[in-house]
């Protein structure tokens, strides 16, 4: 291994180690709820939201606070506090106080420390690899992610299985411990110090900087709202699955996970195609396909009872997932190479506030609905929200891109022109 590429694996092995133990509590924590404490749709909604709602409030001031703090020794605080945080459920369920207040908040204390670590880890993957690696980094990254998504939902089902869904969060415990660990081996690193001189900007102001770069760019403020609408209907998926499952389809907590693993199997089969996908036919272009993929692989989801309803889960959460992987990994090299490397930490956070806001809405939303309308109903309802996305990005500059940064060649290329143009004018109308 090239010495220069070691800091990649190691941060690569970190993220993967914390990523096994977090697919395994993605599985026990709502099984935890659902057949320890007979949680309904209503309140396995409200332990999703809980796992997403520090973005909500966190979101935008993460971006600047984490511009003011070492890179690395914030990935391993977080990954402590996690840690921490997951420890406490098993403690309490030996104690016999167990409850889903306990797991709510379990849940939420995760997510502010995963505001952190994710903002920092972002902001840190530049600094480690060179920037005409940074797709094929981030698509390493995504697969990655989507093997323990297909290895560890099914690992955790019989995990589940054999010792309960409550012991089986100590697997995460241990992984967050692993990856503060591997951690501590890399450089320390910061964003970019202001010019010397330069004044001082305020909490408020290094916010706002972030969020207006954000909304008013022509290409990653279409690319962030349709990623809102992606993630709008990951927050109903998150928010129903557990109980669609166990409820619906009658799965047992090993088949759960098996299930559940389909999604990993798409979003590996997907991050490893990105890099050609990308090269064959354009970011752009992949980006403005995703949304009618993922919409045929939703709809498919709710379909059928019994074990053909077992295989339509299956096939639409591989379908799903699929879609999903290639848009994520374009807009988020995009982000890495279009922003300004001093704004890099707040355009991350502001992109992960807006888009990810959208999952605790959706899983209030849909426990909500479902105990009214039925997991199923809210389910296939939700799969043609994703149309929405499609239309989003046929209405902006990205329809006429193949790449999502030949925009912002373009622009330099017209710049160069207008001011090639007009030192060619002052030349003619200067005396010799």
């Amino acid at each position: 291994m090239a010495t220069s590429a070691r800091p990649f694996w190691i941060y690569w092995t970190a993220s993967t180690t914390s990523g096994i133990g977090t697919a395994v509590t993605a599985v026990a924590l709502p099984l935890a709820a659902v057949t320890v404490l007979d949680a309904g749709p209503v309140e396995t909604g409200l332990l999703a939201a809980s796992s997403y709602l520090a973005w909500v409030v966190l979101g935008l001031p993460a971006g600047a606070i984490v511009h003011r703090l070492p890179l690395r020794t914030t990935q391993v605080v977080a990954d402590l506090a996690r840690a921490a945080a997951i420890l406490t459920v098993p403690i309490a369920w030996l104690l016999g106080s167990l409850s889903l207040g306990h797991l709510v908040l379990t849940a939420l204390a995760v997510n502010v420390a995963e505001v952190f670590y994710f903002t920092a880890n972002t902001t840190f993957l530049p600094s480690v690899v060179p920037r005409h690696e940074l797709t094929s980094r981030n698509s390493l990254v995504s697969g990655t992610q989507a093997a323990t998504q297909l290895g560890g939902p099914s690992a955790a089902g019989l995990l589940v299985q054999a010792v309960g869904a409550v012991p089986a969060l100590l697997v995460d415990v241990v992984s967050y411990l692993a990856s503060a660990m591997l951690l501590r081996r890399l450089p320390e690193r910061r964003e970019p110090a202001p010019p010397a001189g330069a004044p001082r900007v305020g909490m408020g102001a290094m916010i706002a900087e972030g969020w207006r770069f954000v909304v008013r760019h022509p290409v990653m403020a279409p690319a962030t709202w349709w990623a809102c609408v992606i993630n709008l209907v990951c927050g109903v998926q998150a928010g129903l699955f557990a109980v669609y499952l166990v409820r619906d389809l009658d799965a047992p907590p090993a088949m759960v996970g098996v299930l559940l693993a389909a999604d990993g199997v798409g979003s590996l089969l997907a991050a490893a195609a990105t890099p050609w996908l990308v090269r064959r036919f354009g970011s752009a272009r992949v980006l403005l396909v995703d949304g009618l993929v993922a919409f045929a692989g939703a709809a498919l989801i709710p379909l059928g009872a019994g074990p053909a309803g077992w295989l339509c889960f299956a096939i639409g959460t591989l379908v799903f997932g699929a879609a999903v992987v290639p848009g994520s990994v374009v807009t988020r090299t995009y982000r890495q190479v279009a922003s300004p490397p001093e704004l890099l930490s707040r355009v991350m956070a502001t992109v992960r506030f807006v888009s990810w806001s959208m999952i605790p809405v959706g899983a209030l939303a849909a426990g909500l609905l479902a105990a009214q309308l039925g997991s199923a109903t809210v389910l296939l309802g939700s799969a043609f929200l994703l149309l929405l996305g499609p239309v989003i990005l046929w209405f902006s500059p990205v329809r006429r891109l193949r790449d999502l940064d030949d925009y912002d060649e373009g622009r330099r290329s017209g710049s160069s022109k207008k001011s090639s143009s007009r030192r060619a004018d002052a030349s003619a109308s200067t005396p010799a």
